[in-house]
Protein backbone atom coordinates (compact mmCIF):
# COMPACT_ATOMS: atom_id res chain seq x y z
CA UNK A 1 0.00 0.00 0.00
CA UNK A 2 3.00 2.74 1.17
CA UNK A 3 5.02 1.78 -2.39
CA UNK A 4 1.59 1.85 -4.53
CA UNK A 5 1.27 5.54 -2.83
CA UNK A 6 5.25 6.27 -3.29
CA UNK A 7 4.77 5.37 -6.85
CA UNK A 8 1.69 7.27 -7.45
CA UNK A 9 3.24 10.77 -5.94
CA UNK A 10 6.50 10.45 -8.26
CA UNK A 11 4.60 9.59 -10.88
CA UNK A 12 2.32 13.37 -10.21
CA UNK A 13 5.43 15.17 -9.69
CA UNK A 14 6.90 13.93 -12.75
CA UNK A 15 3.57 14.62 -15.08
CA UNK A 16 3.65 18.27 -13.46
CA UNK A 17 7.63 18.98 -14.35
CA UNK A 18 6.67 17.73 -17.89
CA UNK A 19 4.01 19.83 -18.09
CA UNK A 20 5.79 22.70 -16.96
CA UNK A 21 6.50 24.76 -20.03
CA UNK A 22 11.06 24.23 -20.31
CA UNK A 23 11.54 28.43 -20.65
CA UNK A 24 9.46 28.89 -17.27
CA UNK A 25 11.48 26.22 -15.38
CA UNK A 26 14.72 27.45 -16.42
CA UNK A 27 14.04 31.25 -15.37
CA UNK A 28 12.44 29.01 -11.74
CA UNK A 29 15.64 27.28 -12.01
CA UNK A 30 18.25 30.19 -12.49
CA UNK A 31 15.58 32.26 -9.46
CA UNK A 32 15.58 29.99 -6.63
CA UNK A 33 20.03 29.72 -7.67
CA UNK A 34 20.33 33.08 -6.70
CA UNK A 35 18.11 33.78 -4.03
CA UNK A 36 19.77 34.26 -0.85
CA UNK A 37 17.08 33.06 1.77
CA UNK A 38 16.59 29.39 1.47
CA UNK A 39 20.08 27.36 1.30
CA UNK A 40 18.49 23.98 0.38
CA UNK A 41 17.41 25.60 -3.05
CA UNK A 42 20.34 27.84 -3.76
CA UNK A 43 22.04 24.36 -4.24
CA UNK A 44 19.49 21.97 -5.76
CA UNK A 45 16.60 24.02 -7.56
CA UNK A 46 14.20 21.78 -8.46
CA UNK A 47 14.71 18.97 -5.51
CA UNK A 48 14.73 21.60 -3.66
CA UNK A 49 11.06 22.49 -4.65
CA UNK A 50 9.86 18.71 -4.56
CA UNK A 51 10.94 18.67 -1.03
CA UNK A 52 9.10 21.92 0.14
CA UNK A 53 5.84 20.05 -1.70
CA UNK A 54 6.46 17.29 -0.09
CA UNK A 55 7.03 18.94 3.51
CA UNK A 56 3.99 21.50 2.68
CA UNK A 57 1.82 18.17 2.13
CA UNK A 58 3.34 16.28 4.90
CA UNK A 59 0.27 17.03 7.76
CA UNK A 60 -2.01 16.08 5.53
CA UNK A 61 -1.00 12.49 4.41
CA UNK A 62 -0.14 11.84 8.55
CA UNK A 63 -3.54 12.84 9.20
CA UNK A 64 -5.37 10.76 6.51
CA UNK A 65 -2.60 8.60 5.25
CA UNK A 66 -0.02 7.56 8.06
CA UNK A 67 -1.15 8.20 11.26
CA UNK A 68 -2.92 5.23 12.87
CA UNK A 69 -6.87 5.80 14.36
CA UNK A 70 -4.71 6.33 17.84
CA UNK A 71 -2.13 8.60 17.21
CA UNK A 72 -3.10 12.12 15.92
CA UNK A 73 -3.53 14.76 18.21
CA UNK A 74 -4.46 16.82 19.93
CA UNK A 75 -7.53 14.86 18.51
CA UNK A 76 -6.98 11.41 16.65
CA UNK A 77 -9.19 9.54 13.92
CA UNK A 78 -11.05 7.75 16.27
CA UNK A 79 -11.57 10.89 18.37
CA UNK A 80 -13.14 12.83 15.66
CA UNK A 81 -14.94 9.72 13.86
CA UNK A 82 -16.57 9.15 17.20
CA UNK A 83 -18.31 12.24 17.48
CA UNK A 84 -19.22 12.73 14.11
CA UNK A 85 -21.15 9.55 14.06
CA UNK A 86 -22.93 10.61 17.16
CA UNK A 87 -24.14 13.71 15.20
CA UNK A 88 -24.84 11.88 12.22
CA UNK A 89 -26.23 8.57 12.90
CA UNK A 90 -27.23 8.97 16.85
CA UNK A 91 -24.91 5.61 17.32
CA UNK A 92 -22.41 4.37 19.50
CA UNK A 93 -22.40 0.99 18.48
CA UNK A 94 -19.39 -0.69 17.26
CA UNK A 95 -18.55 -4.00 16.20
CA UNK A 96 -15.79 -6.71 16.96
CA UNK A 97 -14.12 -4.54 20.23
CA UNK A 98 -12.76 -1.41 21.40
CA UNK A 99 -9.52 -0.23 19.89
CA UNK A 100 -8.00 0.62 23.36
CA UNK A 101 -4.93 -1.01 24.49
CA UNK A 102 -5.80 -2.44 27.73
CA UNK A 103 -1.96 -3.60 28.62
CA UNK A 104 -1.13 0.19 29.08
CA UNK A 105 -2.09 2.14 32.55
CA UNK A 106 -5.61 3.93 32.98
CA UNK A 107 -8.61 4.76 34.32
CA UNK A 108 -11.21 2.49 34.26
CA UNK A 109 -15.25 2.83 35.13
CA UNK A 110 -16.05 0.06 37.95
CA UNK A 111 -19.36 -2.53 37.07
CA UNK A 112 -21.91 -3.71 39.53
CA UNK A 113 -22.65 -6.95 40.00
CA UNK A 114 -26.35 -6.24 40.11
CA UNK A 115 -27.04 -3.14 37.80
CA UNK A 116 -29.99 -0.82 37.37
CA UNK A 117 -32.62 -1.53 35.43
CA UNK A 118 -34.28 1.21 33.14
CA UNK A 119 -37.34 1.63 35.13
CA UNK A 120 -35.26 1.89 38.24
CA UNK A 121 -33.28 4.98 36.95
CA UNK A 122 -34.19 8.32 37.68
CA UNK A 123 -34.04 10.02 34.43
CA UNK A 124 -36.87 11.96 31.61
CA UNK A 125 -37.17 10.01 28.75
CA UNK A 126 -40.29 12.29 28.02
CA UNK A 127 -41.20 14.67 26.26
CA UNK A 128 -39.84 13.06 23.33
CA UNK A 129 -37.51 15.52 21.60
CA UNK A 130 -37.77 15.77 17.62
CA UNK A 131 -34.24 15.52 15.90
CA UNK A 132 -33.41 14.79 12.28
CA UNK A 133 -30.52 11.86 11.44
CA UNK A 134 -28.73 10.40 8.36
CA UNK A 135 -29.60 7.22 6.85
CA UNK A 136 -28.02 5.67 3.95
CA UNK A 137 -24.98 5.15 2.46
CA UNK A 138 -22.04 7.61 1.65
CA UNK A 139 -19.42 6.39 -0.53
CA UNK A 140 -16.57 8.61 -2.50
CA UNK A 141 -18.96 8.90 -5.72
CA UNK A 142 -22.10 7.69 -4.35
CA UNK A 143 -23.82 9.06 -1.97
CA UNK A 144 -27.69 8.47 -0.99
CA UNK A 145 -27.81 9.42 2.25
CA UNK A 146 -30.29 11.80 3.52
CA UNK A 147 -31.98 13.19 6.89
CA UNK A 148 -35.29 11.50 8.54
CA UNK A 149 -36.95 12.87 10.71
CA UNK A 150 -36.64 10.51 14.53
CA UNK A 151 -38.06 10.98 18.45
CA UNK A 152 -35.70 10.52 21.50
CA UNK A 153 -35.52 10.92 24.73
CA UNK A 154 -33.91 13.90 26.32
CA UNK A 155 -32.32 11.99 28.65
CA UNK A 156 -32.36 14.91 31.45
CA UNK A 157 -32.13 15.09 35.09
CA UNK A 158 -35.26 14.52 37.33
CA UNK A 159 -36.46 17.38 38.83
CA UNK A 160 -35.33 15.58 42.38
CA UNK A 161 -31.05 15.21 40.99
CA UNK A 162 -31.38 18.70 39.23
CA UNK A 163 -28.41 20.56 40.02
CA UNK A 164 -28.89 24.39 40.94
CA UNK A 165 -26.36 27.05 41.13
CA UNK A 166 -26.78 29.94 43.33
CA UNK A 167 -29.61 28.41 45.58
CA UNK A 168 -29.21 31.45 47.09
CA UNK A 169 -29.57 33.87 44.57
CA UNK A 170 -32.42 36.43 43.90
CA UNK A 171 -32.61 34.37 40.64
CA UNK A 172 -30.86 30.45 40.94
CA UNK A 173 -30.09 28.13 38.24
CA UNK A 174 -31.81 25.08 37.84
CA UNK A 175 -30.13 22.31 35.50
CA UNK A 176 -31.03 19.32 34.15
CA UNK A 177 -28.28 17.97 32.03
CA UNK A 178 -24.75 17.65 33.16
CA UNK A 179 -23.56 18.75 29.72
CA UNK A 180 -23.18 21.77 27.60
CA UNK A 181 -20.89 24.21 25.43
CA UNK A 182 -17.92 25.89 26.86
CA UNK A 183 -16.26 29.29 26.59
CA UNK A 184 -16.00 29.71 22.45
CA UNK A 185 -16.43 33.39 21.65
CA UNK A 186 -18.13 35.30 18.65
CA UNK A 187 -15.21 35.95 17.01
CA UNK A 188 -13.20 33.54 17.36
CA UNK A 189 -15.85 31.08 15.81
CA UNK A 190 -18.34 32.78 13.51
CA UNK A 191 -22.09 33.33 13.46
CA UNK A 192 -22.93 30.12 11.53
CA UNK A 193 -20.86 27.98 13.98
CA UNK A 194 -22.43 29.69 17.33
CA UNK A 195 -25.95 29.84 16.09
CA UNK A 196 -25.84 25.91 15.18
CA UNK A 197 -24.89 25.47 18.55
CA UNK A 198 -27.63 27.95 20.06
CA UNK A 199 -30.27 25.82 17.84
CA UNK A 200 -28.65 22.21 18.69
CA UNK A 201 -28.48 23.18 22.25
CA UNK A 202 -31.72 25.11 23.17
CA UNK A 203 -33.69 22.27 21.22
CA UNK A 204 -31.84 19.53 23.30
CA UNK A 205 -33.27 21.19 26.90
CA UNK A 206 -31.08 21.28 30.19
CA UNK A 207 -28.00 22.41 28.40
CA UNK A 208 -26.29 25.65 28.19
CA UNK A 209 -24.52 28.04 25.68
CA UNK A 210 -21.51 29.71 26.83
CA UNK A 211 -20.73 33.12 25.42
CA UNK A 212 -16.29 32.92 26.12
CA UNK A 213 -14.80 36.26 27.10
CA UNK A 214 -16.12 38.08 23.84
CA UNK A 215 -19.24 38.84 25.37
CA UNK A 216 -22.89 38.47 24.65
CA UNK A 217 -23.71 37.86 20.98
CA UNK A 218 -27.34 37.63 19.37
CA UNK A 219 -26.16 34.37 17.68
CA UNK A 220 -25.50 32.67 21.51
CA UNK A 221 -29.50 33.39 21.97
CA UNK A 222 -30.59 32.39 18.63
CA UNK A 223 -31.84 29.10 20.09
CA UNK A 224 -33.00 29.92 22.64
CA UNK A 225 -31.97 28.03 25.96
CA UNK A 226 -30.02 28.92 28.90
CA UNK A 227 -26.59 30.71 28.48
CA UNK A 228 -23.31 31.70 30.77
CA UNK A 229 -21.77 34.80 29.70
CA UNK A 230 -18.41 35.06 30.40
CA UNK A 231 -16.65 38.27 32.06
CA UNK A 232 -12.93 38.11 30.67
CA UNK A 233 -9.77 40.26 31.41
CA UNK A 234 -10.87 42.50 28.92
CA UNK A 235 -14.24 43.07 30.17
CA UNK A 236 -15.92 42.99 26.61
CA UNK A 237 -19.64 43.37 26.55
CA UNK A 238 -19.29 45.43 29.70
CA UNK A 239 -16.57 47.83 29.22
CA UNK A 240 -17.09 51.62 28.55
CA UNK A 241 -15.24 53.04 25.26
CA UNK A 242 -12.18 53.84 27.93
CA UNK A 243 -11.54 50.02 28.84
CA UNK A 244 -13.48 50.91 32.15
CA UNK A 245 -15.75 48.52 33.85
CA UNK A 246 -19.75 49.18 32.83
CA UNK A 247 -21.95 48.58 35.63
CA UNK A 248 -24.58 49.82 33.39
CA UNK A 249 -24.26 47.44 30.52
CA UNK A 250 -23.97 44.56 33.10
CA UNK A 251 -27.53 45.34 34.67
CA UNK A 252 -28.61 45.52 31.00
CA UNK A 253 -27.23 41.77 30.12
CA UNK A 254 -28.25 40.58 33.95
CA UNK A 255 -31.90 41.40 32.68
CA UNK A 256 -31.66 39.38 29.49
CA UNK A 257 -33.71 36.11 30.45
CA UNK A 258 -31.54 33.47 28.95
CA UNK A 259 -28.60 34.77 30.71
CA UNK A 260 -28.28 32.10 33.63
CA UNK A 261 -25.22 33.18 35.06
CA UNK A 262 -21.76 35.18 34.94
CA UNK A 263 -18.61 33.11 34.75
CA UNK A 264 -15.21 35.37 35.39
CA UNK A 265 -12.61 34.28 33.69
CA UNK A 266 -8.89 33.38 35.84
CA UNK A 267 -7.29 31.69 33.29
CA UNK A 268 -7.86 29.48 30.94
CA UNK A 269 -6.32 25.89 30.28
CA UNK A 270 -4.67 26.62 26.99
CA UNK A 271 -3.62 30.01 27.97
CA UNK A 272 -2.35 31.18 31.57
CA UNK A 273 -2.90 34.95 30.54
CA UNK A 274 -5.28 37.27 28.02
CA UNK A 275 -6.93 36.28 25.42
CA UNK A 276 -5.91 36.94 21.82
CA UNK A 277 -7.75 37.24 18.41
CA UNK A 278 -6.21 38.39 15.29
CA UNK A 279 -7.59 42.12 13.97
CA UNK A 280 -8.32 40.20 10.28
CA UNK A 281 -12.05 38.23 12.90
CA UNK A 282 -12.40 41.96 14.63
CA UNK A 283 -15.18 43.07 12.19
CA UNK A 284 -17.68 46.06 12.68
CA UNK A 285 -20.45 44.11 14.72
CA UNK A 286 -17.73 42.10 16.50
CA UNK A 287 -16.45 45.13 17.80
CA UNK A 288 -19.50 46.71 18.53
CA UNK A 289 -20.13 43.71 20.57
CA UNK A 290 -16.87 43.33 22.79
CA UNK A 291 -16.90 47.34 23.10
CA UNK A 292 -13.14 47.89 20.93
CA UNK A 293 -12.26 49.23 17.33
CA UNK A 294 -12.77 47.07 14.32
CA UNK A 295 -10.15 45.09 12.23
CA UNK A 296 -7.46 45.61 14.63
CA UNK A 297 -5.87 42.81 17.16
CA UNK A 298 -7.14 42.09 20.65
CA UNK A 299 -5.22 41.31 23.24
CA UNK A 300 -6.53 41.15 26.94
CA UNK A 301 -4.48 42.09 30.10
CA UNK A 302 -3.36 39.13 31.76
CA UNK A 303 -5.53 40.09 34.36
CA UNK A 304 -8.54 41.64 35.14
CA UNK A 305 -7.89 45.60 36.26
CA UNK A 306 -11.06 45.09 38.77
CA UNK A 307 -9.56 43.69 41.63
CA UNK A 308 -5.74 41.95 42.42
CA UNK A 309 -6.48 39.62 45.77
CA UNK A 310 -8.99 37.34 46.95
CA UNK A 311 -10.73 39.92 48.79
CA UNK A 312 -10.74 42.52 46.41
CA UNK A 313 -12.26 39.74 43.89
CA UNK A 314 -14.53 38.69 46.84
CA UNK A 315 -16.29 41.62 46.90
CA UNK A 316 -16.38 41.96 42.65
CA UNK A 317 -18.30 38.73 43.21
CA UNK A 318 -20.36 40.22 45.59
CA UNK A 319 -21.37 43.49 43.79
CA UNK A 320 -22.03 41.09 40.45
CA UNK A 321 -24.44 39.08 42.53
CA UNK A 322 -26.11 42.13 44.04
CA UNK A 323 -26.75 44.11 41.02
CA UNK A 324 -27.50 41.11 38.65
CA UNK A 325 -29.20 38.96 40.82
CA UNK A 326 -27.84 35.81 39.70
CA UNK A 327 -25.24 33.21 40.26
CA UNK A 328 -21.33 34.10 39.69
CA UNK A 329 -18.41 31.98 39.16
CA UNK A 330 -15.24 32.04 38.27
CA UNK A 331 -12.91 29.67 35.93
CA UNK A 332 -9.26 28.71 36.49
CA UNK A 333 -6.87 26.36 36.16
CA UNK A 334 -5.17 24.59 38.81
CA UNK A 335 -1.02 24.55 38.80
CA UNK A 336 -0.52 22.15 41.68
CA UNK A 337 -2.69 19.98 44.90
CA UNK A 338 -2.74 23.04 46.66
CA UNK A 339 -3.33 25.66 43.79
CA UNK A 340 -7.36 25.94 45.23
CA UNK A 341 -6.06 25.94 49.27
CA UNK A 342 -6.17 29.43 49.58
CA UNK A 343 -9.39 29.99 47.75
CA UNK A 344 -10.88 27.67 49.38
CA UNK A 345 -9.72 28.89 52.95
CA UNK A 346 -10.88 32.53 52.26
CA UNK A 347 -14.19 31.21 51.19
CA UNK A 348 -14.97 29.75 54.66
CA UNK A 349 -13.32 32.39 56.44
CA UNK A 350 -15.25 35.42 54.65
CA UNK A 351 -18.55 33.52 54.32
CA UNK A 352 -18.45 34.36 50.61
CA UNK A 353 -17.13 33.36 47.55
CA UNK A 354 -18.20 32.40 43.87
CA UNK A 355 -21.74 29.92 42.90
CA UNK A 356 -19.44 27.73 40.73
CA UNK A 357 -16.01 27.03 40.01
CA UNK A 358 -15.04 25.96 36.31
CA UNK A 359 -11.85 23.94 36.40
CA UNK A 360 -10.40 24.17 33.02
CA UNK A 361 -7.43 21.12 32.47
CA UNK A 362 -4.12 22.46 30.79
CA UNK A 363 -5.26 20.50 27.67
CA UNK A 364 -7.82 22.39 26.65
CA UNK A 365 -8.01 23.99 23.30
CA UNK A 366 -8.18 27.95 22.53
CA UNK A 367 -8.29 29.69 18.83
CA UNK A 368 -5.45 31.21 19.41
CA UNK A 369 -2.22 30.78 21.96
CA UNK A 370 1.54 30.37 22.74
CA UNK A 371 3.15 27.05 22.03
CA UNK A 372 5.05 27.29 25.42
CA UNK A 373 2.35 27.55 27.19
CA UNK A 374 -0.40 24.98 25.30
CA UNK A 375 2.66 22.03 26.08
CA UNK A 376 3.26 22.82 29.96
CA UNK A 377 1.16 24.94 31.73
CA UNK A 378 -1.40 23.92 34.13
CA UNK A 379 -2.60 20.94 35.40
CA UNK A 380 -4.64 18.14 33.13
CA UNK A 381 -8.18 17.90 34.35
CA UNK A 382 -8.26 14.41 35.77
CA UNK A 383 -6.01 15.65 38.42
CA UNK A 384 -6.79 19.14 38.67
CA UNK A 385 -10.46 18.59 39.12
CA UNK A 386 -9.81 15.98 42.41
CA UNK A 387 -7.71 18.44 44.03
CA UNK A 388 -10.12 21.08 43.79
CA UNK A 389 -12.63 19.19 45.06
CA UNK A 390 -9.84 18.68 47.90
CA UNK A 391 -9.38 21.65 49.06
CA UNK A 392 -13.22 22.89 49.02
CA UNK A 393 -14.20 19.64 51.05
CA UNK A 394 -11.03 20.23 53.34
CA UNK A 395 -12.52 24.06 54.06
CA UNK A 396 -15.76 22.34 54.68
CA UNK A 397 -17.36 24.97 51.81
CA UNK A 398 -17.67 21.96 48.85
CA UNK A 399 -21.56 21.97 49.45
CA UNK A 400 -21.33 26.08 48.66
CA UNK A 401 -19.97 25.71 45.23
CA UNK A 402 -20.82 23.48 42.11
CA UNK A 403 -17.82 22.67 40.25
CA UNK A 404 -17.73 22.60 36.47
CA UNK A 405 -14.47 20.70 34.56
CA UNK A 406 -13.76 21.11 30.70
CA UNK A 407 -10.62 19.75 29.13
CA UNK A 408 -11.50 17.16 26.72
CA UNK A 409 -14.28 15.40 27.96
CA UNK A 410 -15.88 14.70 25.02
CA UNK A 411 -17.34 11.29 25.35
CA UNK A 412 -19.05 9.70 27.64
CA UNK A 413 -16.83 7.73 29.63
CA UNK A 414 -14.71 10.48 29.81
CA UNK A 415 -17.77 12.47 31.18
CA UNK A 416 -17.85 10.02 33.83
CA UNK A 417 -14.66 10.01 35.47
CA UNK A 418 -14.91 13.59 35.71
CA UNK A 419 -17.91 13.34 37.29
CA UNK A 420 -17.22 10.74 39.64
CA UNK A 421 -13.45 13.27 40.75
CA UNK A 422 -15.68 15.88 42.06
CA UNK A 423 -17.37 17.92 39.06
CA UNK A 424 -21.14 18.10 39.22
CA UNK A 425 -21.29 19.01 35.78
CA UNK A 426 -18.84 19.44 32.23
CA UNK A 427 -18.04 21.99 29.17
CA UNK A 428 -17.09 21.00 26.13
CA UNK A 429 -15.32 23.01 23.36
CA UNK A 430 -13.65 21.14 20.61
CA UNK A 431 -15.84 18.43 20.68
CA UNK A 432 -19.03 20.82 20.16
CA UNK A 433 -16.55 22.27 16.86
CA UNK A 434 -16.29 19.03 15.59
CA UNK A 435 -19.79 18.16 16.00
CA UNK A 436 -20.40 20.95 13.62
CA UNK A 437 -17.75 20.42 11.08
CA UNK A 438 -14.41 20.95 12.85
CA UNK A 439 -11.68 18.57 10.90
CA UNK A 440 -8.90 19.96 12.94
CA UNK A 441 -7.22 22.09 10.09
CA UNK A 442 -5.63 24.06 12.99
CA UNK A 443 -5.92 27.54 11.65
CA UNK A 444 -8.28 28.42 14.26
CA UNK A 445 -5.93 31.57 14.58
CA UNK A 446 -6.12 32.62 10.53
CA UNK A 447 -10.07 32.89 10.48
CA UNK A 448 -9.25 31.09 7.13
CA UNK A 449 -11.01 27.23 8.50
CA UNK A 450 -11.87 25.42 5.70
CA UNK A 451 -14.97 24.12 7.14
CA UNK A 452 -16.23 27.93 8.24
CA UNK A 453 -16.30 27.15 11.89
CA UNK A 454 -13.74 29.26 13.59
CA UNK A 455 -13.39 32.01 11.01
CA UNK A 456 -16.31 35.01 10.47
CA UNK A 457 -15.34 35.31 6.65
CA UNK A 458 -18.48 35.01 4.59
CA UNK A 459 -16.43 33.01 2.20
CA UNK A 460 -15.54 30.53 4.30
CA UNK A 461 -18.62 30.24 6.51
CA UNK A 462 -20.70 29.61 3.79
CA UNK A 463 -19.26 25.93 3.94
CA UNK A 464 -21.43 25.93 7.35
CA UNK A 465 -24.94 25.51 7.05
CA UNK A 466 -27.14 26.00 10.24
CA UNK A 467 -30.31 23.94 9.48
CA UNK A 468 -28.16 20.91 8.93
CA UNK A 469 -25.62 21.25 11.47
CA UNK A 470 -28.12 22.28 14.76
CA UNK A 471 -29.12 18.86 14.39
CA UNK A 472 -25.37 17.07 14.67
CA UNK A 473 -25.24 19.16 17.70
CA UNK A 474 -28.66 18.25 19.17
CA UNK A 475 -27.74 14.65 18.51
CA UNK A 476 -24.44 14.57 19.90
CA UNK A 477 -25.51 16.08 23.00
CA UNK A 478 -28.67 13.22 23.30
CA UNK A 479 -25.86 10.53 22.78
CA UNK A 480 -23.63 11.63 25.75
CA UNK A 481 -26.77 12.06 27.86
CA UNK A 482 -27.90 8.48 26.67
CA UNK A 483 -23.98 6.89 27.28
CA UNK A 484 -23.95 8.56 30.82
CA UNK A 485 -27.62 6.88 31.61
CA UNK A 486 -26.06 3.49 30.70
CA UNK A 487 -23.06 3.87 32.40
CA UNK A 488 -24.57 5.14 35.67
CA UNK A 489 -26.92 2.09 35.38
CA UNK A 490 -23.90 -0.29 34.35
CA UNK A 491 -22.25 0.91 37.84
CA UNK A 492 -25.28 0.29 39.60
CA UNK A 493 -26.63 3.41 40.45
CA UNK A 494 -29.69 5.14 39.24
CA UNK A 495 -28.76 9.03 38.25
CA UNK A 496 -25.27 9.99 36.86
CA UNK A 497 -24.96 12.46 39.21
CA UNK A 498 -24.29 9.80 41.67
CA UNK A 499 -20.68 8.81 40.46
CA UNK A 500 -17.78 8.95 42.99
CA UNK A 501 -14.36 8.34 43.20
CA UNK A 502 -14.81 4.37 44.33
CA UNK A 503 -16.98 3.95 40.63
CA UNK A 504 -13.17 4.38 39.28
CA UNK A 505 -10.31 2.39 39.25
CA UNK A 506 -6.78 3.01 38.03
CA UNK A 507 -5.36 -0.41 36.50
CA UNK A 508 -0.76 0.59 36.55
CA UNK A 509 1.61 -1.37 34.03
CA UNK A 510 1.88 -4.40 36.63
CA UNK A 511 -2.08 -4.77 36.20
CA UNK A 512 -2.71 -4.25 39.88
CA UNK A 513 -5.54 -2.33 40.28
CA UNK A 514 -6.49 0.54 42.58
CA UNK A 515 -9.69 2.07 43.53
CA UNK A 516 -9.56 6.15 42.77
CA UNK A 517 -11.02 7.01 46.39
CA UNK A 518 -8.09 5.14 47.85
CA UNK A 519 -5.39 6.67 45.39
CA UNK A 520 -7.16 10.00 46.08
CA UNK A 521 -8.76 9.62 49.69
CA UNK A 522 -11.34 12.41 50.94
CA UNK A 523 -10.37 14.93 52.61
CA UNK A 524 -11.96 15.12 55.92
CA UNK A 525 -13.27 18.95 56.75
Amino acid sequence: MMEQIAVKILIGLILIMISVPPLLLLVWYFKDKNQSQHSILRNFPLLGRIRYLLEMLGPEFRQYLFDADDEGRPFSRTDFSNIVIQGKYLKTVIGFGSKRDFDKPGLFIKNAMFPKQKEEMKVNIMPKISTRRYVGTEGLFSRTEHLENVEVSPWTLSEEDAIVVGPNCKKPWKVKGPVGMSAMSYGALGENAISSLSHGLGMATGSWVHTGEGGLAPYHTVGGGDVIMQIGSGIFGVRNIDGSFSWEKFKEKSENPQVACFEIKLAQGAKIRGGHVEGSKVNEEIASIRGVEPWKTVDSPNRHNQFNDLETLFEFIHKLKETGGKPVGIKIVMGGSDSADELAKYMSESGGGPDFITVDGGEGGSGATYQEMADSMGMPIKSGIIYCDDALRKFGVRHKVKLFASGKLFSPDKIAIALASGADLVNIARGMMISVGCIGAQKCHTNKCPVGVATTDPGHQKALVVDEKKWRVLNYIITLRNGLHSLAAATGVDSYTKFDRSHIVYKDQFGKVTSLDKLFPYPEA
